[in-house]
């Protein structure tokens, strides 16, 4: 890892994914794993954590919606620009070779699970891929993962527009109930899908790994910012990628998370 203060970096592609999502491209010299991120600043505005939406082992790519005041500054950046990025940090998603895996992502979570499908069908793992969104246009990196060999892409639209119609945890609980079964589950997304997750795969015995994130700053366990309910660990050393019986553990989630004052919001 570099030191904690952020390296220039320009940008070098961009990509319009959906309406909201573009994906930035920028060399980096840090290499990362899936599930890991970055700490993105963009000067005189904010500095964010950003989950890598994969690396080549050259070039970075981050995958992010126009929904705040820095990524929508950020939306406007162009090529040649410079952003700043410091990390990675974090935990990652692991398996093993030749493992039968569920990956569920929600909305933005596509990115770290397209990440750690393509690293885990090259060690021979069968992944089932279940990308849920609200319609179809929001359906992120569909083309890639389609791409993956021994992947099977199983899209969820609410409404319906694509896929099977309702949420990603209801087509993967469709899947079990006609018999696949898992060596592992992975989820990334909106914290009441992954608790609907970490439901079924305790109820099941399927061992899972849970993408918890937090109101996270620092990155590196000093401001407690992204500390949890009751354990008081940090979520970006450990977490954000978590084993299901550490998740469980943690009285907030799914139920609520603190700003960055500490108040207490409700899912």
């Amino acid at each position: 890892m570099l030191d904690n203060f952020p390296h220039a970096v320009r940008i070098k592609k961009i990509i319009k994914e959906t309406p909201l999502v573009r994906s930035y491209f920028f060399e980096y010299p840090v290499r990362a794993k899936p599930g890991q991120f970055v700490n993105v600043w963009v000067a005189g505005i904010d500095e964010k954590p950003m989950s890598i939406a994969f690396d080549d082992g050259k070039n970075y790519m981050l995958s992010i919606a126009a929904i705040g005041d820095m990524t929508k500054v950020l939306a406007h950046k162009k090529v040649g620009d410079y952003i700043g990025i410091r990390g990675p940090y974090g935990t990652h998603f692991s398996w093993k070779p030749g493992q039968r895996i569920a990956m569920l992502a929600g909305g933005y979570g596509a990115g770290p699970l397209y990440f750690a499908a393509s690293k885990a069908v090259a060690q021979n793992c069968h992944v089932d891929f279940f990308l849920g969104a609200r319609s179809k246009q929001h359906l992120l990196f569909s083309a890639q993962i389609k791409k993956l060999k021994n992947t099977r892409f199983l899209p969820s639209t609410n409404d319906g527009s694509a896929g099977f119609h309702g949420t990603s945890v209801a087509c993967w609980a469709e899947q079990i109930k006609k018999g696949a079964r898992y060596a592992r589950v992975m989820t990334c997304g909106p914290e009441l899908m992954m608790k609907a997750v970490s439901d079924i795969a305790w109820k099941k015995k399927i061992d899972a790994q849970i993408s918890v994130e937090r109101y996270m700053k620092c990155g590196f366990g000093i401001c407690g910012n992204c500390c949890v309910d009751d354990l008081g660990i940090t979520t970006c050393q450990n977490g954000t990628v978590m084993p299901n019986s550490v998740a469980r553990k943690i009285k907030e989630f799914g139920a609520y998370h603190r700003d960055s004052v500490g108040r207490k919001h409700s899912f």
